[in-house]
């Protein structure tokens, strides 16, 4: 027993002993978290798909890439929606040319397309954030590339969800989907990228890029990719609302409009 204890002891000291493993360096580690709500049709959930696919398969985002310092990124696409409703469809993939974004985006085609209820955006940014450090990356910059097209009625408050996720260095980017007029449900408002200007984005360059119409998403996810990858914001598109400002609109609305409508 004393033999095994002395063997037992130095496995153990030799298995400290090893170097950590190293981790591979990359511009951004990237994540871009998609909203699935019952609030989209299956028609808008699939053109969001369509979106991303087109997006990582073009030409720019392939020269965007090879811009960095390292002309690399890592790459995560998560799905979220309510409060326990957060999936990895496309986990952490190193991306560092064509061949690389095209297999991922194939990868996003295989995967059925789905819908589930509520809207947790904090829940999302907190799973989101959860996963960096999980790939085997080690980004100049950490961003989480959120889309949805509504505000927090599920889970944690979204403002102070979103100072502690910035605190901890990493940027959120939102890009709201206003492809519909507020209906009848109570649920919607009018200003969707407001609230996400005031309430969902932060960190150094943080910016919205509002997508209207159909026809824009495609090329408002493309422009968004780009400059996720290239760390350059524009801008006529960065956030400029000063910090001592409220809010133009509750970052507790979508809370405030769920209660009164279901009174829980």
């Amino acid at each position: 027993m004393r033999v095994f204890g002395r063997l037992l002891a130095a496995s153990w000291i030799a298995l400290l002993a090893l170097p950590a493993r190293a981790q591979v360096p990359v511009d951004v580690e990237l994540v871009l978290a998609v909203d699935i709500s019952y609030s989209m049709d299956f028609d808008e959930l699939a053109l969001q798909r369509e979106g991303y696919i087109t997006a990582l398969r073009s030409k720019d985002f392939v020269n965007a890439l090879r811009g960095g310092a390292h002309g690399k990124i890592a790459l995560i696409y998560v799905e979220w929606a309510g409060t326990h409703e957060q999936t990895i469809i496309v986990p952490w993939t190193l991306i560092d040319g064509k061949a690389a974004a095209d297999a991922f985006a194939a990868r996003l085609a295989e995967a059925p397309v789905r819908r589930t209820y509520r809207t947790s955006i904090s829940g999302g940014l907190t799973f989101s954030a959860a996963q960096f450090g999980n790939g085997g990356f080690k980004g100049v910059r950490r961003v989480i590339d959120i889309s949805g097209d509504g505000t927090n009625n599920q889970g944690a408050l979204i403002e102070p969800t979103r100072d502690e996720i910035v605190a901890k260095g990493i940027v959120i980017n939102g890009l709201p989907l206003q492809l519909k007029a507020p209906s009848g449900s109570m649920l919607d408002i009018n200003d969707l990228h407001v609230y996400y200007e005031d309430c969902v984005i932060g960190g150094p360059g943080s910016f919205v890029i509002p997508v209207k119409s159909r026809d824009q998403f495609v090329s408002a996810v493309r422009q968004k990719l780009i400059l996720e990858v290239s760390g350059i914001t524009p801008p006529a598109i960065a956030k400029t609302i000063p910090a001592a400002k409220p809010p133009r609109v509750s970052c507790t609305i979508g809370e405030q409009m769920w209660m009164q409508r279901w009174g829980n």
